[in-house]
């Protein structure tokens, strides 16, 4: 009879009844870091020939340019944002806004310009909002507004668009109709049973400075991540897309607008990093890059995902696709008139 020891209490065992056996076959994220660190190190040669390409040369220049250009605004963002959220009460916005949903969308949507952060900060706000009992109308409108419309965002598109007041001006006009459109439209149409009630706010329970930094903390993994990705697929579409492409799609005016509409909402870029990246596509008019900005802000990947979340799914099925629609035919008027 063979005789086995006893593995010691909470020790994972394998198919073979080896202690630890799941365990060892698990990549943790030190491990991977250091695998990729070593390839690097053995195949430097030939990324060094690679990156020594011009085609590479030009997708590093755009990459860099456009995330340097909108780093120090995404940190201001993320900072300002959770301490409004922390700090200011919700019930101040329920309090300030007024009684009548008519009259409680516009002011909502002017409102969203003190919230000086991106979009994944407005969502959880407007649950807030509609958790203290403020109209869901009113709670929606700020939701699409505050992405924007708020300083950190008109002066990002400022610093984007040099010389072009008119840029900052039609996006935030375009953004604050289409915001104030949708809450009236929901207002109009929307029933109770497709807006689930949100549930309390993550960081409901814990000391201020705990919540503050844990939204920080947030924030910036979420927002930097998407920067980041954002900029890598500017560059990819800057340097690696063959150049008649991208004047055929630029010169038709139809297909420029819903090629950066489609790719507004892929990209996911937060919205005090986006202008840059519309900057960067030369090629496509004033009105395409804004559809770009307003759209974007509005409704993308992850605000779905964050949407569906927080009010849930039959919600976000609705009002993602009319909010999609709305955007783009906001951002053509204002185009039309302004730029």
């Amino acid at each position: 009879m063979a005789i086995t020891e006893d593995a010691p209490p909470g020790a994972e065992t394998g198919p073979a009844g080896e202690p630890g056996g799941g365990e060892s076959r698990r990549l943790s994220s030190p491990l991977v870091l250091t695998l990729t660190l070593l390839l690097a190190v053995l195949a430097q040669s030939p990324i060094r020939g690679l990156l020594g390409t011009p085609l590479m040369q030009s997708w590093m220049t755009v990459f860099v340019a456009v995330t340097v250009q909108a780093l120090p605004f995404l940190v201001l963002g993320v900072l300002l944002s959770a301490a409004i959220a922390v700090f200011v009460p919700p019930s101040f916005f329920a309090r300030a806004l007024p009684r009548r949903p008519a009259l409680a969308v516009p002011v909502a949507g002017v409102a969203g310009a003190i919230l000086p952060g991106c979009e994944c900060a407005s969502v959880p706000v407007a649950g807030a909002l509609v958790r203290r009992g403020v109209t869901p109308a009113a709670a929606l409108a700020f939701l699409l507004s505050a992405p924007a419309i708020n300083p950190i965002v008109l002066t990002a598109t400022a610093v984007a668009f040099p010389g072009r007041p008119e840029m900052v001006l039609a996006r935030f006009l375009a953004s604050l109709l289409v915001a104030c459109a949708m809450g009236w439209l929901w207002q109009r149409l929307g029933r109770t049973d497709w807006l689930r009630p949100p549930t309390h706010g993550a960081h409901e329970g814990a000391t201020k400075g705990e919540a503050f930094w844990s939204s920080v903390r947030h924030d910036t993994m979420h927002a930097g991540g998407f920067l980041v990705l954002g900029a890598m697929a500017a560059a990819t579409l800057k340097a690696a897309t063959p150049a008649d492409w991208l004047r055929t799609a630029a010169v038709n005016p139809v297909f420029s607008v819903l090629a950066l509409a489609v790719l507004a909402v892929l990209l996911s870029i937060c919205s005090e990093a986006d202008a840059f990246v519309a900057a960067s596509l030369t090629q496509f008019s004033l009105t395409a890059k804004l559809v770009f900005l307003v759209v974007g802000p509005m409704i993308d990947l992850k605000l779905f995902a964050m949407q569906a979340g927080t009010f849930g799914r039959t919600f976000a099925l609705r009002f993602a696709p009319a909010t999609f629609a709305l955007a783009i035919a906001g951002a053509l008027v204002t185009g039309t008139v302004l730029l």
